[in-house]
């Protein structure tokens, strides 16, 4: 597995979104508030834009979430899948948090 160096992970704060650009891939992550980060693709399926990271960070039954901004659909940030559309998903990527920075990998 390959790993991209995309930001410390101070920079991420709690319940909020950003975006990155891992080799060619724009990449949403998410720190939350138990410390976790997590990795999803940035385009809703929904609407083919690319605002995954601008969304609404929640959960439900305790599974961390994104909602989106434009149409409100509810992502799983573990698994990827719509939670109002099961045979909707996202792409999901490995995430990690080495020396204090974050790491992503397309795999």
């Amino acid at each position: 597995m390959s790993w991209v160096g995309v930001c410390g992970y101070q920079a991420l704060q709690p319940e909020r979104g950003v975006c990155a650009l891992v080799d060619g891939v724009q990449v949403a992550l998410f720190r939350t508030h138990d410390g976790s980060v997590h990795a999803l693709g940035n385009l809703d399926p929904f609407s083919g834009a690319y605002v995954l990271s601008r969304g609404i960070v929640g959960s439900r039954r305790d599974e961390p979430t994104v909602a989106s901004p434009l149409h409100k659909q509810v992502f799983s940030l573990v698994t990827g899948r719509c939670l109002d559309q099961a045979d909707v998903s996202v792409p999901v990527y490995p995430v990690r948090v080495a020396r204090d920075r974050v790491e992503v990998s397309l795999r």
